[in-house]
């Protein structure tokens, strides 16, 4: 029988200057996402945008 893999999400520290902490803040608050998600939203973008996102 075939195994299903799940993806589990992993923590890291990400150090970011204050200016652009506040703008990825407004930008979550703007599309109503939070600060976490508005990052993987911006980083899984990025890997589609490169092709680099895979199947």
């Amino acid at each position: 029988m075939a195994e299903i893999k799940v993806n589990k999400p992993k923590s890291f520290v990400l150090r970011i200057d204050s200016a652009t902490m506040e703008r990825i803040e407004r930008w979550a608050a703007d599309e109503f996402r939070s600060v976490n998600g508005q990052i993987l939203y911006l980083l899984d973008d990025a890997l589609k945008k490169s092709g680099r996102k895979g199947k």
